[in-house]
């Protein structure tokens, strides 16, 4: 492997992004195909009048749920803002309502993602992180990993004096299938900088986005 993979590969990782699409992504048409031999497996006729036009359509929603591939979440954070006028306190953006899929069994995850940094010399226009937020959870995705990756991006490209990332959200391959448990919701968080060394401002930031009273562990 050159040197220069490598280092590509050790960027990749430390910015929280991800190795663009490759070159050799199946056709539109080995992809309607394959819904076909889906329908086929699960019992039923795809030239049916009712199936008939499933595949095409199904191609074009995997295309709408998994566009994140095509798109760096750093562009996102690239415009930044200066003249913050000593703004020396927490910027928050909470409830930002994500939609993603699980990566086990391709069953939807819906949730909330909230997020803080305390700027360093730079802002970023706060709809940026909430196109961060869908570039992540349009792919593939365990929940875990989406909360580091958001958090990770943040750090590497604003390079606050702190992020802080917590995502809430329910996953349909628990509720739908397996043990069937509804209302049920998984927490995760990541706490970068000053919001793990510094357990005021992390629970400044729980209060904040009302968890304050359920954040026994999060971010130690």
């Amino acid at each position: 492997m050159s040197k220069v993979i490598k280092l590509n590969r050790r960027l990749t990782r430390r910015s929280g992004a991800r190795p663009p699409p490759r070159p050799n992504r199946p056709s539109r048409s080995d992809a309607e195909d394959a819904v076909r031999t889906l329908i086929r497996w699960a019992g039923d006729d795809p030239d049916r009048e009712g199936l008939r036009g499933t595949p095409a359509r199904a191609v074009r929603a995997y295309e709408e749920w998994f566009a994140g591939y095509d798109e760096d979440p750093r562009d996102y954070l690239k415009r930044t803002f200066e003249e913050v006028a000593d703004y020396d306190e927490i910027v928050l953006l909470r409830d930002i309502r994500f939609e993603s899929y699980c990566e086990h069994h391709l069953a939807p995850i819906i949730g909330r993602a909230h997020i803080g940094y305390l700027p360093h010399t730079r802002v970023v226009g706060i709809s940026k992180l909430a196109r961060l937020v869908d570039v992540y959870a349009k792919r593939l995705q365990i929940q875990e990993r989406m909360t580091a990756e958001i958090a990770g991006c943040i750090n590497s490209v604003l390079k606050p004096l702190g992020v802080a990332v917590v995502l809430e959200a329910t996953h349909q391959c628990m509720t739908t299938r397996g043990v069937h448990k509804s209302g049920v919701t998984m927490v995760t968080s990541r706490m970068l900088g000053v919001f793990r060394t510094h357990p005021e401002t992390r629970q400044e930031f729980l209060a904040a986005i009302n968890m304050k009273e359920r954040s026994g562990g999060i971010g130690n």
